[in-house]
């Protein structure tokens, strides 16, 4: 069932300033993988398949649930149709919290099972974000900030059935979950965009 309507991505109300900067980490940690093939789970707005296909010589797969993105696959990534070891990396940025925390063990299962090496998500922060940056001429930026959590329970709108950081649903918990099936090569909250929490995960 498709939970978020195309008109969704518009770019004046979808692609803010925090995107672009989540575009960026996304490009740049697949790139540094240097992956042949890859399966893009939940397309958004296109914009990384966009670029894929356009700048880099990666073959480039996608999946979503959605047929009105017109994604090549129409699918659930709870049960991806494609076979094992299909592609050298699965990514899902921003899409894993749209399933209910249950279907969460699941996904991650398929996407390991798709991938021959490595699978990279992103997930919502949730919590305050205070954060400061001070660039003095002839020195390096210095730049501080900090994840204060405030755990308030989570309330489902139609798109989140949950958030890292809301009430059970802690870092050390999902860090727990991915753990369980991977090994984290990377964990990090960008400066720039600290509502996107990534994990790089080894096969």
């Amino acid at each position: 069932m498709t939970q978020v309507p195309k008109e969704h991505y518009r770019f004046e109300s979808y692609t803010d300033f925090d995107r672009w900067a989540s575009y960026y980490f996304q490009i740049r940690e697949i790139l540094a993988l240097q992956p042949a093939s890859m399966l893009e789970v939940g397309t958004g707005d296109g914009f990384l398949g966009r670029f894929v296909k356009s700048a880099t010589g990666i073959a480039y797969h996608s999946l979503d649930i959605a047929s009105d993105l017109e994604p090549e696959i129409v699918g659930s990534v709870e049960a991806i149709p494609l076979p094992d070891g299909a592609v050298d990396v699965v990514v899902a940025f921003e899409v894993l919290e749209h399933l209910p925390f249950e279907g969460f063990v699941p996904a991650l299962r398929e996407m390991r099972r798709v991938t021959r090496s490595h699978v990279f998500i992103s997930l919502p922060h949730f919590g305050p974000r205070p954060k400061v940056a001070l660039k003095v001429p002839g020195m390096r930026e210095l730049r501080l900030a900090a994840k204060l959590p405030f755990p308030r329970a989570h309330t489902f709108h139609g798109q989140h059935y949950w958030e890292i950081g809301k009430r059970g649903y802690s870092v050390g918990r999902i860090r727990s979950v991915l753990r369980g099936m991977f090994a984290i090569e990377k964990d990090f909250l960008p400066f720039e965009t600290q509502y996107h929490h990534f994990f790089l995960l080894r096969k």
